[in-house]
């Protein structure tokens, strides 16, 4: 069953088992409960996100809100088993690549003219760009509340003691290019006391998150239009013998089933958002650093990641679920959620701004990493019905992680076992 369909269906269900729980209750004169599912855990983002609910209580004494973390590698899985069991969540987080298939199902509520109605809430603030991708024939119906720049932290104290030039030594001198950066990785892994280069949340799983490599070499995935998969073009070929070589020549990077945490000080550099800032050890800090991603061959780029937060519409407290989402994403809430989360609002959009909610990182960093990212980044590949064409590509390029892999000829089965997928 396709994506879309299955949304609707699920919805249809839950929206059945929701009018037989509420009928004839009055959500109003009793106390409402919000679910929100989320895929991070992280103590930090939980204790900000309890926050904003306790002020929204102030003014809804009635209402209480929870947020239930679910693991990310299975998310959407998990929110779609949960919407097909008649147990929708009231609001949600949903990946970039799944937009289309939740925004065009229906599941979601629109969300403008609630939002315009709200005092104070300034939609002129929210930019068009970071809003594209979650609306509809001009409706809104996921707000972007992250759209979060890909770079690398590196732990300048194991680079400087494998004897390797360090990404900061690399801008400043001109060379910060994709060459370099597997050499200096490749220096630490040989070194020995740890690993490379990761990039984290892939896994060899979730290819998507390579983009943050590839697009450096101006590969994609499909054409623009999606109908046309692009695996298997030469700018692909490319970045992606780059990559193996990186894993299997170099040890760059670490291989499959190896799982190494940049964070714990196990490895020289990790790609991933800003939000993982928070994950740097506050107890015997090691030096880091983080910087754009590295020039390839197609020139200076970069990717983002973005995350929407929606309503369901026929979760049974849809209409205050809708009121606590326009809360949440206020001028005052989007300062808070800059934090961690790369804010949509133009107004906040600065290092000035950025730096209070930010303080580990410099005005240097906020500018070169997270505005510029920002300003000119790609977002993440994603589809119609990308479940199945995600699971289709992880089970294909299975074959890529082998040392002795032909890398033309698994993109080109790539190719071939997507291209009806795209076509539908």
């Amino acid at each position: 069953m396709h994506s879309k369909t299955f949304l609707k269906s699920a919805v249809a269900s839950a929206a059945i088992a929701a009018s037989l729980a509420w009928s004839g209750v009055a959500w109003a004169q009793d106390a409402v409960n919000l679910r929100m599912t989320i895929w991070s855990g992280n103590e930090a983002h939980l204790a900000m996100f309890n926050e904003i609910a306790e002020g929204f209580k102030e003014t809804h004494p009635n209402v209480n809100v929870t947020f239930e973390p679910l693991p990310f590698e299975n998310y959407t899985t998990t929110l779609t088993t949960q919407i097909a069991g008649g147990n929708p969540p009231d609001l949600a987080w949903i990946l970039e690549t799944t937009a289309a298939d939740f925004v065009n199902s229906g599941a979601l509520a629109p969300l403008t003219e609630a939002f315009e109605a709200t005092e104070g809430y300034d939609m002129a603030d929210v930019s068009e760009q970071a809003t594209a991708l979650w609306t509809r024939d001009g409706q809104l119906y996921a707000y972007p509340f992250s759209t979060s720049p890909f770079a690398i932290f590196a732990n300048n104290d194991l680079i400087t003691a494998a004897g390797a030039r360090t990404p900061a030594d690399l801008i400043e001198a001109g060379e910060w290019t994709w060459e370099n950066a597997f050499a200096t990785a490749a220096a630490v892994a040989q070194a020995g006391e740890a690993d490379g280069l990761v990039v984290r949340d892939f896994n060899y799983q979730v290819w998507q998150n390579v983009a943050s490599i590839w697009n450096g070499w101006g590969a994609s995935p499909w054409s623009e239009d999606g109908k046309t998969c692009s695996f298997s073009e030469p700018e692909m070929v490319e970045a992606m013998t780059a990559i193996h070589d990186a894993v299997f020549k170099a040890g760059a990077m670490p291989g499959p089933g190896e799982n190494v945490d940049f964070f714990a000080g196990d490895a020289a550099m990790t790609i991933t958002q800003i939000s993982r800032a928070s994950l740097l050890p506050k107890e015997d800090p090691f030096d880091w650093d983080l910087v754009p991603l590295p020039t390839g061959p197609a020139g200076e780029y970069a990717v983002v990641g973005q995350a929407g937060v929606g309503a369901f519409a026929n979760a049974p407290n849809v209409d205050v679920a809708v009121e606590f989402l326009a809360y949440m994403t206020n001028p005052e809430n989007s300062a808070k959620l800059a934090q961690f989360f790369p804010p949509a609002r133009s107004s906040l959009l600065n290092a000035e701004t950025l730096a209070t909610t930010n303080p580990l990182l410099s005005a240097e960093q906020l500018e070169a990493v997270v505005i510029a990212g920002i300003s000119n980044g790609k977002v993440l590949p994603g589809h119609t019905n990308f479940a199945q064409i995600q699971q289709t590509v992880r089970a294909e390029l299975d074959a890529l992680w082998q040392p002795d892999a032909d890398v033309a000829a698994v993109l080109a089965n790539v190719c071939n076992r997507i291209a009806p997928l795209l076509a539908q």
